[in-house]
């Protein structure tokens, strides 16, 4: 990467040109995207049950699959007309290997987790039994899919071409955090956890590769690992099929294993997600990915 080349790129162009007030019209392009693709995420939710009822919950997989995918084309074609480019952050080149690293490291963290707790001794994980994991798929593919583009390359990458890094990451984090509380078994305690240990983590791997695809990855993975393979509550929602089952053993102080809200409300989670956080952060931090790519001159302008 060149000099001219290293930051992130966050928009330069267009709606985002310098200029006047950039900081609003970042702001106000951001609450528009947000709202469209809040949207878009609220049909791949409310999609999987009809399609599951009615053909199986392997269509259901396959239904979201299309929403998440035709979401992010609208994602790469809005921005391209509005900001006057196509988007890094959905390169393909790197996709396959963004992926496949995510998924591995989001498995790898949700299971330290749990074993911590069950090594602290206020889990109980019991099992194998015989479980479907298409409706944690589901589930894992349109979290990881719409949250990363909501709160990533949207709510990220437009606060920080607004304020700058320190703000956008702090108040990205703050907001996911807070759109928890609406989940069940939600309590202010597991807002801030999922705020620090998930928010800033995610924004981390965002942050290092400029795209989005190994934070998709993490995100998907860290769900369904909680969920299909350990059995244990998603970000306060129980699972209703599960490879393993872990629960809280009876009289476990709340504030050790999480509660009903599970793993991610606890001590063990959040150890194993803020010491990524760190190191992932401090790695994008070396590469020169806390800054914002520099605008393009004149010349540049023209030749696209």
């Amino acid at each position: 990467m060149t000099d001219v080349q290293r930051g992130m790129e966050v928009g330069r162009r267009r709606v985002l040109h310098p200029g006047p007030l950039r900081w609003l019209r970042a702001l106000g392009w951001m609450v528009a995207l947000f709202v469209v693709f809040t949207m878009i995420y609220a049909g791949a939710q409310v999609i999987e049950s009809p399609i599951s009822g009615k053909a199986g919950h392997g269509a259901a997989v396959l239904g979201v699959a299309a929403v998440c995918l035709a979401g992010l084309a609208l994602y790469a074609l809005v921005v391209r007309l509005a900001e006057g480019r196509w988007p890094e952050e959905l390169s393909l080149r790197h996709a396959p290997l963004d992926l496949a690293l995510g998924l591995l490291i989001g498995a790898l963290m949700l299971s330290a987790a749990v074993g911590g707790l069950y090594a602290m001794g206020v889990y109980d994980i019991s099992g194998p039994r015989s479980a479907s994991p298409w409706s944690t798929i589901a589930m894992a593919i349109e979290s990881g899919v719409m949250e990363e583009l909501l709160m990533r390359a949207i709510v990220l990458r437009l606060l920080m071409r607004a304020f700058g890094i320190w703000p956008a990451l702090a108040l990205q984090a703050l907001l996911f955090g807070a759109l928890h509380l609406a989940n069940p078994n939600a309590t202010l305690t597991a807002a801030i956890a999922i705020a620090i240990e998930a928010g800033l983590m995610l924004a981390g791997f965002y942050l290092l590769t400029g795209r989005l695809w190994m934070s998709i990855g993490v995100h998907a993975a860290w769900n369904f690992t909680q969920g299909w393979i350990w059995g244990a509550s998603v970000s306060g929602i129980p699972v209703k099929e599960s490879w393993l089952v872990s629960t809280p053993k009876p009289g476990a102080p709340e504030f050790l294993s999480g509660g009903a809200f599970g793993p991610e409300a606890s001590p063990a989670a959040m150890v194993v997600g803020t010491t990524v956080a760190v190191v992932v952060l401090w790695m994008a931090w070396r590469e020169g990915m806390f800054k914002a790519r520099p605008d393009a001159t004149p010349e540049t302008v023209a030749a696209d």
